[in-house]
């Protein structure tokens, strides 16, 4: 018989959306005539932008022909997309990344896991508490954790509590705590907090001062709307030494059903042999993609690069707009309940303090019976996180206005 890899077992029953999707599902097969409002899995509702339709219907034409047929793709992935992203998402920013140090890929989400495979098992790891599941999940499985602990915390993993406190701003290891890898993530999921140009800066200077290596999520980037807080990690000087970012076209162009993203992995950073050698990760991760991922299709190529026409910046700025307005109605219907609210601001998630100290899964259960409307508990993202609730403002404008109307009847009664 197969040996299994045992970590698996140390992971909860389910992640954390596969269980409100079993909820839901049990709630509507119990109650069919309810009109359930989902806000809470962070996936899109808003069609494609008309250039990337246009981009992708011109990518099957092209197919069809021998002379524009396209096969197996560059390695990283066409330089036509990665120049794009290098130009539009880097240099335009102050930031010194070529297209070179760009891998195209289907998912941040598949990254952020994927990347474990080149770093060793002997690293101390530090996650924020609240924390986007995939950080902690795939490290229990590829066996850098020991056992879950009563409180759900993971044996080996070093939590950054944030707090309404320290607002929602993970502090750094106490000194004396040796860490060698960070995962960041602003604009922040699940909290919508941000990081400012001072705080992240002190975290690069905390990385290099370590030797340690930051794993930056950039995923919704494209939400921020206040001009002082950095877009990129690579805004900050030095960040190319100690830095490895994720950024996806999911939520910023709307490719949930698309997939397409990206990982920079500067030629700058690297990691420590077991004998002491200093050993760029780029090359490792090339050697990964190129072993173990086909690519991204040319057809997904050709529209993510339509996102950068300036057709296409006009329309997916647009459909962000949208989102972000959702999420200023959801936040100020909140406020007005008397309901502590952060986040949806330069983010389009919602992070609520749960009403009269309600658990966060008896909070789900409330506002899925009492108002068919779905949402996040924050324990599912953490320790820190009982007590909280996400709501996303991925949905059509009148779903979000209907259930917000929902919960003003219920909970003001």
């Amino acid at each position: 018989m197969a040996h299994i890899n045992d970590n698996f077992l140390k992971l909860k029953a389910g992640y954390l959306f596969p269980e409100i999707g079993r909820r839901v599902k049990a709630y509507a097969a119990a109650n069919p005539q309810a009109k359930v409002i989902r806000l809470g899995i962070g996936d899109v509702t808003e069609p494609l932008a008309p250039a990337v339709i246009a981009a992708m219907h011109k990518a099957v034409d092209e197919m069809a022909r021998r002379e524009t047929f396209h096969g197996y793709c560059d390695e990283q992935g066409y330089e036509f997309l990665r120049q794009a992203i290098a130009k539009h998402d880097y240099q335009a920013r102050g930031c010194d990344i070529t297209a070179d140090e760009i891998f195209v890929s289907d998912g941040s989400k598949c990254d952020t896991g994927n990347f474990l495979e080149i770093l060793g098992h002997d690293n101390v790891i530090a996650v924020t508490d609240p924390v986007y599941p995939v950080y902690v999940d795939t490290n229990v499985m590829a066996g850098n954790t020991g056992s879950a602990k009563a409180s759900g915390e993971f044996e080996g993993l070093i939590y950054l509590p944030m707090t309404a406190e320290n607002g929602f701003v993970p502090p750094q290891p106490a000194p004396g705590s040796k860490v060698d890898v960070i995962y960041l993530c602003s604009p922040n999921n699940p909290t919508g907090a941000v990081l400012s140009k001072t705080e992240l800066t002190r975290w690069v200077q905390y990385a290099k001062q370590n030797d340690a290596l930051i794993l930056f999520d950039a995923a919704y980037h494209a939400f921020i709307t206040d001009p002082s807080i950095p877009h990129s990690i690579y805004e900050i000087p030095g960040a190319r030494e100690v830095a490895v970012e994720f950024r996806s076209f999911s939520k910023t162009a709307g490719f949930t059903g698309t997939r397409c993203a990206f990982t920079v992995v500067p030629k700058t950073v690297a990691g420590k042999a077991k004998d002491g050698s200093r050993v760029e990760l780029h090359r490792l991760w090339m050697r990964r993609q190129t072993t173990k991922f086909n690519g991204v299709a040319y057809i997904v190529h050709r529209a993510a690069e339509a996102v950068y026409s300036p057709e296409g910046q006009k329309q997916v700025r647009a459909t962000i707009d949208f989102y972000m307005e959702n999420a200023a109605i959801i936040r100020r219907t909140l406020t007005e309940l008397g309901i502590a609210a952060y986040g949806g601001t330069n983010a389009p998630y919602i992070w609520l303090k749960t009403p009269k100290g309600m658990k966060s899964w008896d909070f789900f259960d409330h506002l899925l019976t009492q108002c068919q409307v779905v949402g996040t508990p924050g324990s599912g993202f953490g320790a820190a996180g009982e007590g909280y609730f996400r709501i996303s403002a991925f949905n059509s404008r009148a779903n979000v206005e209907e259930a917000m109307q929902r919960l003003r009847a219920k909970l003001q009664a």
